[in-house]
């Protein structure tokens, strides 16, 4: 169960900006965030897994400890709590998945400094994507950017993607593929992993050409589907 840390130890940056906050984030940023997030949510319906986007996240009881918020983290094995903050160790364990989306002023550290401090962190995988066109200075015409932690020592060791620029999740079992502006992720099939909204609008469109296919066949046998109902 999640312990509400925030009663334990007030945070200085949970009632204070960071520096990131006060940067804000582009269109583009936003949409491939929520779309993340949306398309996590629903790969996990139905299992215990807690998708936080911005969540300021600690490792000491240090009131002014700066936080990393991930823009995307995935917490698998927790229930989705409405908390201020995480602390790792305290509240829970570490995020297995964490997505960092690049923007010009933090896509620097987000590919040579977090690396390092998820990996302390216990992160398994980190995956930075630079959805911006052109791709920024120092994403040297490269979008996706990933590290998987070494369990013997603890370090994050960089996974180099394919000709394609794809790249394999085991945390998540998925394809993650570089697609301009958005960043897709795909099943070991080779099936795009779909949003809520995506799946629904999909079966719907399944129900209504089975129905018309029904239509069109009592037709061919002469009878008015329309004289049935």
């Amino acid at each position: 169960m999640v312990r509400h840390i925030e009663n334990e130890v007030k945070y200085y940056y949970d009632s204070h900006p960071t520096e990131e906050d006060l940067m804000g984030e582009t269109a583009v940023h936003a949409a491939l965030v929520h779309y993340l997030v949306e398309v996590l949510t629903w790969m996990f319906k139905g299992q215990v897994c807690a998708i936080y986007e911005n969540l300021n996240m600690y490792q000491t009881s240090g009131v002014y400890e700066y936080p990393l918020a991930p823009d995307v983290a995935v917490l698998k094995g927790i229930a989705y709590h409405f908390i201020r903050s995480w602390r790792v160790g305290k509240s829970g364990p570490a995020p297995q998945v964490i997505f960092e989306i690049a923007s010009e002023e933090t896509w620097a550290k987000d590919i040579n400094e977090k690396p390092f401090k998820y990996a302390r962190m216990g992160v398994q995988e980190y995956f930075a994507y630079d959805p911006n066109e052109p791709p920024l200075p120092q994403s040297r015409m490269r979008r996706l950017f990933a590290w998987r932690r070494d369990l013997e020592n603890g370090s994050m060791l960089e996974m180099k993607p394919g000709a394609s620029g794809a790249l394999w999740s085991e945390q998540l079992e998925s394809w993650l593929v570089p697609e301009g502006a958005f960043l897709r992720l795909y099943d070991k099939s080779g099936q795009i992993r779909l949003t809520g909204v995506e799946a629904e609008a999909k079966r719907a469109n399944a129900e209504m050409k089975r129905a018309q296919a029904l239509a069109d066949k009592l037709r061919s046998l002469g009878v008015d589907p329309d004289q049935l109902l």
